[in-house]
């Protein structure tokens, strides 16, 4: 059991750094194979390695960890196709902008909209965490609304393949 569990945060872990990985498929198959296996657990443990995970788009955002070189833009002499809709001086640009200073401003704003996210997924739970790092929210805001966020959706969906299994 405890092994399962390991395996669990690992993997959600995995899923938070790496997008391709779906935890969603592999809780849905772990509470399938091991029905017996407590829901909450599972919910928790998958909450916490989540939210590790996002901890590091959370702080590459805010600027506390510099991404590696490889990883970073390399400033180039000419236009790319989308400095044509989003570079300096455009309309996405200037409403980008806005949006920025906005969460600046008011940077708990941005807590409703990143446990929404947790919860349902709704916009997506990784753009909410950079957006959360780059609107200046807490470490302990985002923590607490991604913790109650997936934990609730994880431990609901651990839950649903016994839930199906008791309605047939």
């Amino acid at each position: 059991m405890l092994a399962l569990i390991g395996l669990t945060f690992g993997v959600a872990l995995g899923s938070a750094i790496v997008p391709l990985i779906s935890i969603e498929m592999f809780v849905l198959g772990l509470c399938a194979r091991w029905p017996d296996t407590s829901f909450w657990i599972v919910g928790l443990s998958v909450a916490v390695g989540q939210v590790l995970g996002k901890l590091l788009y959370f702080y590459a955002a805010r600027g506390d960890i510099h991404l590696p070189k490889f990883l970073r833009r390399k400033p180039s002499g000419k236009p790319s196709r989308l400095d044509r809709w989003f570079g300096p001086g455009t309309r996405m640009h200037r409403w980008g902008a806005w949006i920025h200073d906005k969460c600046r401003a008011h940077p708990n704003w941005m807590a409703g909209t990143h446990g929404v996210s947790a919860l349902v997924g709704v916009p997506p739970f990784m753009a909410t965490s950079v957006l959360a790092g780059l609107a200046g929210m807490s470490t302990a805001m985002f923590v607490a609304t991604g913790m109650i966020g997936r934990f609730a959706r994880f431990s609901v969906l651990a839950a649903s393949p016994a839930i199906v299994m008791a309605w047939f």
